[in-house]
Order: C-alpha cells, then sequence, then structure tokens
C-alpha cells in the first residue's frame, strides 16, 4: 500500500513507480477527521485492503478553514444540488486505475471525494463507493452529496433499509454490504486468555439494561466494563482497535443492540446491524441484548444461539445472564459457533471480495492467502485443536 497523504495539491504519476503499479486508488477520510473511536473499524478494512491488494491511497490533509467551509458547503448542499469544495486539495492523476473505491462513512464526506480527484471517472475503470451510514430520513438533507454519489458506478450501502432509496435517486446501482471485522486480530484462541470480564458494553446502550448491570457491578455479582465518557476521541485508531479486541477476547458477555438505538432523529423506522454483532461473534463472546430485526440480519446472523435476545430496555439482563452461567456446555458451543461463522463469513477479506466481484477484477494472491488462513483457523475451532479458557 502506497500512502498519499502527507502531500497537499499532488499527481500521482507511473514514472514515480518503477515496481509494478497498483491497480486501485482508494481514497481514504483519515487524514481529514479527528480521531474519532468510531472511524476505527474502517481504518481497519482500509488497512487490511492493503494488505491483500495492490493499492495506492490517497488521504488528502484538510486546507486552511476546512470546518468552517465544510459547514457552508453542507448547508449549501442541503438546499441545492450544487457542490463545493469543502477545503480538500486537489490531486490530478495522469495515469489509470482498474479499480477506485471511496470509503465514507457519512453523506457529508462525498464532498471530500468530489473535491480532492478532478475526473476520476476518466482515470479509473470502474468506481465504487462504500457509504456506511446514510438514514433514509435524512436523505432530502444531502442533495449535494447525492449528486457526488450519482457519480459512482456502483454504491454498497451497510444500512439494508437504505439500499431502494439510493437506488431511486442515483444513476449507479447500490447493493447491500455489512460491517466486517479482522477476525485473526479478534480471534481469541490465538492468544490464549481467560475471561475476566463478566460483561462488556462498547458504544450506545439501553440506559435500563445499563443501570441492571450497574447494580449487579455494585454488588460485587460481576465485573462489568462499559464507556464512561461522551467525547470519543483516541489518540491513535489502531491502538484503540486492538485494545477493543483485547477487551473483548477477555470477555463473557457482549451487549448488542441495532445501530443509533438511541437516535430515533436519525434513524426513523430503520433497524439496522452495526457493528458489534460481528466484533462481539469474532471474539468468541456470548452476545446479549436485542436483535436488528430486518432480513438482512437474519441472513448475516443466521446460526442457532448467535444472540441471547431480551427486549429493548429490557432489566432482565441480569437473569439471563445468570441462566446462562449454568450451562457451561452450552456456552462452549456458542462461543466456538461464533467464530467459526466470522472466520467463514465475516472477515473483511470477503466484503473486499465482493468490491473485487463487482468491479469484475480476479482476487490477488494475498486474498487467496487469507482465505486459506481463515479456514484452517475454523477447521481448528471445530476440531477443538484451539481452546481457550473461559
Amino acid at each position: 500500500m502506497r500512502d498519499s497523504g502527507d502531500v497537499g495539491p499532488m499527481t500521482v504519476s507511473l514514472d514515480e513507480r518503477p515496481d509494478s503499479p497498483s491497480r486501485v486508488l482508494l481514497f481514504s477520510q483519515r487524514n481529514l477527521y479527528e480521531v474519532e473511536v468510531w472511524r476505527s473499524a474502517i481504518r481497519e478494512f482500509e488497512d487490511i485492503v492493503g494488505e491483500i491488494d495492490s493499492v495506492d491511497v490517497l488521504a488528502p490533509r484538510p486546507l486552511k478553514w476546512f470546518k468552517q467551509r465544510k459547514r457552508i458547503a453542507l448547508r449549501v448542499g442541503r438546499d441545492s444540488r450544487i457542490v463545493l469544495n469543502p477545503g480538500v486539495p486537489r490531486a490530478k492523476l495522469d495515469r489509470r486505475y482498474d479499480l477506485f473505491v471511496a470509503v465514507c462513512e457519512k453523506p457529508s464526506e462525498l464532498l471530500n471525494v468530489n473535491a480532492a480527484i478532478e475526473h476520476w471517472k476518466d482515470s479509473c475503470k470502474t468506481s465504487v463507493c462504500w457509504l456506511t451510514e446514510l438514514w433514509v430520513q435524512l436523505m432530502p438533507f444531502f442533495k449535494s452529496s447525492l449528486k457526488v454519489l450519482s457519480n459512482f458506478d456502483y454504491v454498497f450501502s451497510s444500512l439494508s433499509q437504505s439500499v431502494e432509496p439510493i437506488n431511486g435517486v442515483i444513476r449507479g446501482r447500490c447493493f447491500y454490504m455489512p460491517f466486517g471485522v479482522d477476525t485473526v486480530l479478534f480471534l481469541p484462541f490465538a492468544r490464549p486468555a481467560k475471561r475476566l470480564i463478566d460483561v462488556l458494553s462498547i458504544g450506545r446502550r439501553s440506559e435500563r439494561e445499563h443501570q441492571a448491570l450497574l447494580k449487579m457491578a455494585r454488588d460485587g455479582e460481576i465485573f462489568y466494563i462499559y464507556d464512561t465518557l461522551r467525547d470519543l476521541h483516541t489518540h491513535d485508531l489502531l491502538e484503540h482497535r486492538f485494545l477493543l479486541a483485547s477487551m473483548a477476547r477477555r470477555s463473557r458477555y457482549f451487549v448488542v443492540h441495532p445501530g443509533k438505538l438511541d437516535r430515533p432523529d436519525e434513524i426513523g423506522h430503520q433497524k439496522e446491524m452495526g457493528s458489534r454483532f460481528f466484533e462481539g461473534a469474532a471474539a468468541g463472546t456470548i452476545m446479549i441484548g436485542e436483535r436488528s430485526g430486518n432480513e438482512q440480519f437474519e441472513k448475516e446472523v443466521s446460526w442457532p444461539g448467535a444472540v441471547i435476545e431480551l427486549p429493548r430496555d429490557s432489566q432482565g439482563i441480569g437473569e439471563a445472564i445468570r441462566e446462562m452461567d449454568g450451562q457451561p456446555d452450552r456456552q462452549a458451543e456458542m462461543r466456538s459457533t461464533n467464530v467459526i461463522q466470522s472466520l467463514l463469513r465475516h472477515d473483511w477479506v470477503y466484503r473486499w471480495e465482493a468490491v473485487l466481484r463487482m468491479a469484475g477484477l480476479e482476487p490477488m494472491p494475498q486474498l487467496l492467502k487469507r482465505k486459506e488462513k481463515l479456514s484452517a483457523l475454523a477447521r481448528m475451532v471445530q476440531d477443538k485443536q484451539l481452546t481457550y479458557e473461559s
């Protein structure tokens, strides 16, 4: 992976690369925003793509007054399809790529892509945008962003119920692509350790469930780890990701819920699956909480016992944990199944493979080697050749 993020206005040229040129140009937002913890999963994805494919990364840094210009661009783009530069340096490509991929967590980030690259469709055979979060209820407020989205050949959305509405307003084609996880990093068997954390809760949560767990912790019944900060910034995204994986591998129970359950003003009636389900399963935890309750969730998390389901805002989480604690054999089976399914279905390698398939590109040897490694690990878990303390 070659990263061109430390320069301002730039030209990516074949003359600068005497070795075999990369076939993929990846646009990353990593240098444009503060290091907010929720961006760690995307950074993980980008880095794995760099390991399993031939990739150049374009990660521009913001120009002066970026925050102010971004506000103006979004204000104009809310009421019109006028696309303004929010304060991102312009890059000119003088070589061709087989594939251009832009990763955007929010629709506002599409303006950065449009500003950063001149005529990407002229320099890239196929263009793909992975837009992880665009809620249907908010689509009318991003007219200029949706105009940029129409310039891509293909769009992947991590919100399944947003796919058809997006297809109704863009020229390209939108498909569903769920989140994933670095299953090797989260694999509990690779670094044997006792699960000393009883319950782990990361990010948004049900307040009634939290209070019930907090009471159990205060009574000395469980060791409960949860977020206590509102301004969730970190020093380093990859260090944060490693910390999350380390805690998950050492946790017995992992609290899960549909995405943004506490923001009905944003999500409307959508019930979507966030990244927690993939992280909890890959770490071999017992996931407990509310299933996402949509068609795609039932396809992606289809194995029995994936989640111990509780009603939203349930105070019965303590009783559910105590009941499960009395079933060690069932716990072991659930943990192993979660890990195996993650290795075979939900590693980032499978998400990248879906992008390549859409673009008509063959996977590279590095990708195939990673898949072989994941399959071998899954067989070892199935055959109980890898064990861990529960």
